[in-house]
């Protein structure tokens, strides 16, 4: 891996662009590398693949700062109450925001525009060649990685989680998932994500420049650890958070982590994988709870994974029912359409042993009891948000 000059120097050149704009990601990029440098044991494929996801995210913000410069009636965008999911993951929040982004008054996160969000999708005129680039991306990765079409369904033009906007300012979650760089994942849990967020919601303004307004969805677990940072940036946003056995999500993450890390290396560790996300969910999760403590309760509303797999649309007509929006004719028949067509492709989903990464499920629920006790509250609401 080069150093971080090196990098900085490719995207300048590849872009002709210079202005990275504020300097609050440079800590986070010299971290990373660092931990790349002297932790991450890539293979060739992984440094050839985590070294252009990096240069990638730096071109992005060359080319976002560039068009703030040219169009800075952009920064006058408003971002109004968007809706944010969250919980821990692998509970059903991939699903439930796919379901969303059929919405057609809501406006989604898709995954080729978080990859390369500039220039603003309303600018371009006919095929936009970064949806063709993005389902080659996603064909080759299932094509490496077949289990990954039956741990993350995903598409090219479905929602996307916002680990790439996030890695605009490189404090993202997903650069651990690629490679084993524990002095990152321990200084991430501790970082300071309120530029981060802020630099997420300047890369929203910009892709709903020229379109019409419509309220976002967002979603990613990783918020859980940071909702204090989030909400400095999104004061009005709205919370719909997904919920599971914790037991259950530590092992089908810790699987997730080693699927996503045996694309780029030879040498990982299943057991140092389930420790990592028992530490950070529990963090996460005691984060959360105390958030929600402090005045926000309001502002979530509450999914049981098991309400999603049984009854999707109920599920998410409850959620409309709180957020007093309609649930129209198009978007039901969208999300009935959804729900059948994955249904029927979905791929059978069987997890290793929970011992192979270390992880006994009993010693595990005590970590998060706090957590399954509210939970089992929260979930008992109406949809008014009433007990």
């Amino acid at each position: 891996m080069e150093d971080v000059g090196d990098l900085v120097a490719a995207a300048r050149t590849e872009t002709g662009l210079d202005d990275f704009g504020e300097d609050t990601f440079r800590e986070g990029l010299e971290r990373l590398v660092r931990a790349l440098r002297t932790e991450a044991r890539l293979n060739s494929v992984g440094e050839y693949s985590v070294r252009a996801v990096i240069v990638r995210l730096l071109k992005n913000r060359l080319r976002i700062e560039d068009w703030y410069r040219r169009h800075p009636q952009t920064d006058e965008e408003p971002i109004e109450r968007p809706l944010v999911g969250l919980g821990l993951p692998r509970t059903g929040s991939t699903a439930l925001a796919a379901l969303l982004g059929e919405d057609p008054r809501a406006r989604s996160l898709r995954l080729w525009e978080a990859v390369e969000p500039c220039p603003p999708p309303a600018t371009v005129i006919g095929p936009d060649q970064r949806i063709a680039a993005a389902e080659e991306t996603v064909r080759l990765q299932h094509e490496v990685a077949p289990r990954m079409a039956a741990l993350v369904p995903s598409s090219a033009t479905g929602p996307y989680e916002c680990h790439d906007l996030m890695g605009l300012d490189f404090k993202s979650h997903f650069f651990q998932a690629f490679a084993h760089i524990p002095s990152y994942s321990t200084w991430l849990v501790g970082a300071d994500l309120t530029p981060t967020y802020r630099y997420e919601r300047r890369a929203l303004k910009l892709l709903q420049w020229g379109e019409e307004r419509r309220p976002w969805r967002l979603k990613s677990p990783t918020h859980l650890l940071f909702l204090d940072h989030l909400d400095r940036a999104f004061p009005d946003a709205r919370f719909v958070m997904t919920h599971r056995d914790p037991a259950e999500v530590i092992v089908s993450v810790a699987d997730l982590y080693s699927v996503l890390g045996g694309m780029f290396s030879d040498d990982v560790d299943p057991r140092y994988l389930g420790a990592l996300n028992i530490e950070q969910w529990a963090v996460g999760m005691r984060r959360a709870l105390a958030f929600r403590a402090a005045g926000n309760e309001h502002r979530f509303f509450d999914l049981d994974f098991r309400a999603i797999q049984r009854d999707p649309i109920a599920a998410v007509r409850s959620l409309y029912a709180w957020l007093g929006e309609p649930v129209t004719p198009e978007f039901e028949a969208g999300m009935a359409r959804w729900w059948r067509e994955n249904a029927e492709s979905r791929e059978p989903n069987v997890h290793p042993d929970p011992a192979t990464f270390g992880i006994d499920p009993e010693q595990v629920r005590p970590l998060f009891a706090d957590y399954s006790e509210r939970a089992a509250r929260w979930i008992a609401r109406d949809p008014a948000g009433k007990p």
